[in-house]
């Protein structure tokens, strides 16, 4: 008795000490910067201590994680992947994305329709480009999308030159085009050349161009707009009054081929609910996709920041995805050789 009694101690004692697999983590494909360490602490931390599922990230630009994401096809090594909605359509082209079980998302109901891209990837917040300027260093009222060609703006103008869709659509809207006839808008474009001070390619370049007054006027991402606003910088945020701002939905997938599917529908099932959808308008300074989500009062009526259906509709121009990303290359080809070259 006393001998089966020691062997039952030391069994347990085995047991006990015997460390405890880990979960396999939830890989995920982000922006790096503040948009990972945002996402880690609103989404994946809650996501953890409600699953015990770790979860770990792949970080890099848009089009960098595209790459790595082709490479690995067979193989995949993330399982969820965030990316604009209009990259989204390559990955989806490239078989790259699995088609998203909606019954596993109940928070996807609370989504404006805007918001469900395709039944592959979802919307998660939004914002827009749009017009930003320092009243303290620019002498005019900027209130619509055409006062960039004003003269008084000469070698003040900045925009982004790594994806020129937002001007080169604006431009087009303002001569009776869009992005599917963009070619409305090329002389447009030129005439305004000499109002452009730089070209920026990263988020953190043309928060410094504005900051050092080098382009004070820039076709700017709002979320942007509103950090430096923060930071205590004088930037007035443009709801332009000729054409709206041009709408960004970055979006949530899961990849083709992941053995993760379940855990990775129920982060994004989190990422959408009302709770962790709030905090991230308050992170980001973005719009909510969830129509049940509450937004700050100071927020509220913001450029890039839509409450309801009607803001939805009225207050941002929505640019086809699947237009954007076929012609994205050609776009960039174009404005390099006609905009940015001296």
């Amino acid at each position: 008795m006393a001998h089966r009694l020691v062997v039952s101690l030391v069994l347990a004692l085995l047991f006990v000490a015997r460390p405890v697999p880990a979960a396999d983590p939830l890989v995920v494909s982000v922006w790096g910067g503040n948009w990972k360490d945002t996402i880690e602490k609103v989404i994946a931390r809650p996501f953890t201590a409600k699953t015990g599922i770790p979860v770990e990230f792949e970080v890099g630009g848009t089009l960098d994680r595209l790459a790595k994401a082709r490479v690995a096809k067979a193989a995949p090594l993330v399982d969820i992947t965030f990316t604009t909605s209009h990259v989204g359509r390559l990955y989806m082209s490239d078989g790259l994305f699995q088609k998203l079980d909606m019954a596993r998302l109940p928070h996807a109901r609370e989504l404006a329709p805007e918001a469900l891209r395709s039944d592959s990837h979802l919307g998660v917040w939004a914002y827009v480009y749009t017009i930003a300027y320092r009243p303290d260093q620019v002498k005019m009222d900027i209130t619509r999308w055409a006062d960039l060609w004003d003269p008084q703006l000469k070698g003040k103008v900045g925009m982004p030159d790594f994806d020129p869709s937002h001007i080169i659509t604006v431009s087009a809207l303002l001569d009776g085009g869009d992005e599917r006839n963009w070619e409305k808008g090329q002389e447009r474009l030129k005439r305004l050349k000499p109002n452009v001070a730089a070209f920026f390619s990263t988020d953190a370049r043309s928060q410094d161009l504005m900051k050092t007054g080098e382009a004070p006027v820039q076709v700017m991402l709002s979320i942007n707009a509103f950090h430096l606003i923060e930071q205590g910088l004088p930037v007035k945020v443009v709801n332009p009054t000729d054409k709206p701002g041009i709408v960004g939905i970055d979006t949530m997938a899961i990849m083709a081929g992941t053995r993760k599917s379940d855990a990775a529908h129920q982060f994004i099932d989190l990422a959408l609910s009302r709770d962790i959808q709030e905090q991230l308008v308050a992170s980001f300074k973005a719009g909510p996709t969830n129509l049940k989500a509450v937004v700050p009062a100071k927020l509220r009526g913001q450029p890039g920041v839509f409450t309801t259906p009607a803001e939805w509709k009225e207050r941002g121009y929505i640019m086809d995805d699947e237009t954007r990303a076929r012609t994205l290359p050609a776009w960039k080809e174009w404005f390099n050789a006609s905009i940015v070259a001296k």
